[in-house]
C-alpha cells in the first residue's frame, strides 16, 4: 500500500535513523513531495546531530571535573557589569548528568523569547539554582568588580546543594572551593551557559519593575544600558536612586552637587 504525503510526513516526525528502511524506501518514491518532505527531514537531522556536536563539546569541563571526583559542579556566570542603573546579578546553576537542552548559548547571543523558554526550562531541570545581586549603592560603594564578586558568592551560599566544583566566566573567587576560571566560558561551559541565561532573564525582570517606577528612563528596553534614549532621560530628569553614581556620565552630572555641598 502506498502512503499519501500527508500520512510519509506525519509518520516521518518519529524517524532520527537515515539508515532506516522506511527512509530508504523514500529515497526511491519519485513523487516530488515525497523529495521535497524528504529533504527537509535530511537537513533536520543535520542540524540537530550539528547542535548534538555543539553541545557534547559544551560539557567538556563538567566531564574533566566529574571524572576527578565532582558531583556537584557549578557554572556561575553575572549579567550587568556595564549598566548606569540597576543592580549587578549573578547566577550559579548545578545541571543534572545527561541534561543537553537544545539551544543554550551565551545569553547575550539569544533572543529573548529563546532566553525564557531556556530559563524556564533550566529551572526546571536544574538540581539547584542560585541568584546573587548587589544594588547600584553598593556598586558605588565597593566598585563593580568587587560588587561581581559578591553577587558569585551570594548565588554560590544560595545553592540548596553544596557544589564541589565550580565553574567561572573569566573568575576566580576567594572561595575554599575547587574551581576553574574559563575565558569565554559563557560560550564554551554548559554549566556557565545556563547560568548565564538565568542572570540575564532574572536580572531584565528587575529591570521591568523598576521602569514601572521610573518610566521616564525606559528600563523595560534598556535594562539600564547606555543608550541614547537613556541618555536623554539622563539629561533631562538627572539620575534616579537606582542608577550607578560611581559611572560616567553620572558622576559628572553629580559632582557640581557635591561640591555646592562640600562649600
Amino acid at each position: 500500500m502506498t502512503l499519501t504525503i500527508k500520512e510519509i510526513e506525519e509518520k516521518l516526525q518519529g524517524y532520527n535513523d537515515d539508515e532506516d528502511s522506511f527512509i530508504k524506501l523514500l529515497e526511491n518514491d519519485q513523487r516530488k513531495g515525497v523529495q521535497r518532505l524528504l529533504a527537509q527531514w535530511k537537513k533536520k537531522q543535520e542540524e540537530e546531530q550539528k547542535e548534538k556536536l555543539r553541545l557534547q563539546e559544551m560539557i567538556v569541563f563538567e566531564q574533566e571535573a566529574r571524572e576527578n571526583g565532582a558531583t556537584y559542579i557549578a557554572g556561575i556566570d553575572e549579567v550587568g557589569r556595564g549598566p548606569l542603573a540597576g543592580p549587578v546579578v549573578a547566577a550559579a546553576v548545578i545541571l543534572p548528568d545527561h541534561f543537553y537542552p537544545a539551544g543554550v548559548d551565551d545569553s547575550k547571543k539569544l533572543s529573548k523569547k529563546r532566553r525564557e523558554a531556556l530559563y524556564d526550562l533550566i529551572l526546571e531541570k536544574a538540581l539547584s539554582v542560585g541568584i546573587g545581586v548587589v544594588e547600584a549603592d553598593e556598586i558605588d560603594r565597593l566598585n563593580i568588580y568587587e560588587a561581581t564578586k559578591k553577587a558569585m558568592l551570594t548565588a554560590i551560599h544560595s545553592l540548596q546543594r553544596t557544589p564541589d566544583y565550580l565553574l567561572l566566566d573569566a573568575m576566580n573567587l576567594a572561595i575554599h572551593l575547587p574551581q576553574k576560571s574559563i575565558i569565554k566560558g559563557d560560550r564554551r561551559s554548559l554549566s556557565i551557559a545556563c547560568a548565564s541565561i538565568v542572570a540575564k532573564v532574572y536580572r531584565d525582570r528587575l529591570m521591568e519593575n523598576f521602569s514601572k517606577t521610573y518610566p521616564q528612563y525606559h528600563f523595560e528596553k534598556n535594562a539600564g544600558y547606555a543608550t541614547k534614549e537613556h541618555l536623554e532621560a539622563l539629561e533631562r530628569y538627572g539620575p534616579c536612586p537606582i542608577h550607578r553614581k560611581s559611572f560616567s556620565p553620572i558622576k559628572e552630572m553629580l559632582a557640581p552637587q557635591l561640591q555646592f555641598q562640600l562649600e
